[in-house]
């Protein structure tokens, strides 16, 4: 396809893919652990990263490289559960908002402001506290996904807007088109580019919060994630003891996580971009 191919143009996205996907084998390697995630014990503690242990064993008598197979695959659920939530609301709201104008858009827009003005990390972390020993993968992904919205449902909004008053919409209304059909077919293709990339970005965030609250011990420590690896690291002193391979692991992993999703956004929007993407493909 020409999408694909003039993607792969961009050294952001080929990186950003080829990191994915080494994360996505990492996701279904968890499948096939020898190892109980949960079950400490299972291994000699503290070892360095060996053939037997590729990435070394941790104080928990725990092997670090199938800890983080499950990790990945667990941060990444609760990341795409959050994202996926939160642009469902964001779209709806945009949508109605954008379209119906009026009271429903004051209405939707003062809860909207509302959500942008609040402190989000401190009711999230409050709701953590009071919600943690029942904080599930999905709990969690739907507690995210619930305060992920705001910002993109302003921008989807202001989308709609712009095709409200465009000639096609004025020509479907005078020609008996029902707004159903119309929001369907004409409003969110248009839309679809900003839903996809604000699904990247809020998958970032959420696995930021996910680490944040990972690290405030505010999550059950016994489900691997990114975040709860790297707090058992720093409850234990790895980076003193010189366990680096634990510490590390985490880290690196979230690192690399969090750049490939940047900078596969960045490629995408600016590919759908048109003046950008003559710039970087040409015109053909």
């Amino acid at each position: 396809m020409k999408v694909i191919r003039d993607l792969f143009r961009d050294y952001r996205f080929v990186v950003s893919f080829l990191v994915l996907t080494v994360l996505v084998g990492l996701v279904v390697l968890s499948a096939f652990s020898p190892y109980d995630p949960s079950r400490w014990l299972q291994t000699p503690k503290d070892l360095p990263p060996s053939q037997e242990h590729l990435l070394g064993t941790d104080s928990k008598g725990q092997d670090v490289f199938w800890q983080a197979t499950f990790a990945v695959r667990n941060s990444l659920l609760i990341a795409i559960i959050a994202a996926g939530l939160s642009r469902v609301i964001a779209l709806l709201i945009g949508l109605v908002a954008g379209y119906r104008g009026g009271g429903w858009d004051k209405f939707f827009m003062f809860i909207t402001d509302s959500f942008l003005v609040m402190p989000l990390f401190l009711f999230i972390v409050l709701l953590a506290m009071l919600l943690k020993d029942r904080l599930s993968l999905v709990t969690l992904g739907l507690l995210l996904g619930v305060f992920g919205w705001a910002w993109d449902a302003r921008v989807i909004r202001s989308q709609v807007l712009s095709l409200r008053e465009r000639e096609f919409t004025k020509t479907a209304v005078l020609s008996g088109t029902k707004t159903l059909s119309l929001v369907v077919k004409e409003y969110i293709p248009h839309v679809t580019p900003i839903v996809f990339t604000t699904l990247i970005n809020n998958m970032s965030w959420v696995i930021g919060m996910e680490i944040t609250l990972a690290i405030l011990g505010l999550l059950n420590m016994d489900i691997p994630t990114l975040g709860v690896m790297l707090q058992w690291a720093i409850s234990y002193q790895a980076m003193l003891l010189g366990y680096w391979w634990w510490y590390l692991t985490p880290t690196v992993l979230a690192v690399l996580l969090f750049v490939a999703l940047y900078w596969l956004s960045v490629s995408i929007s600016e590919y759908l971009d048109p003046r950008t993407r003559i710039q970087r493909v040409g015109m053909g």
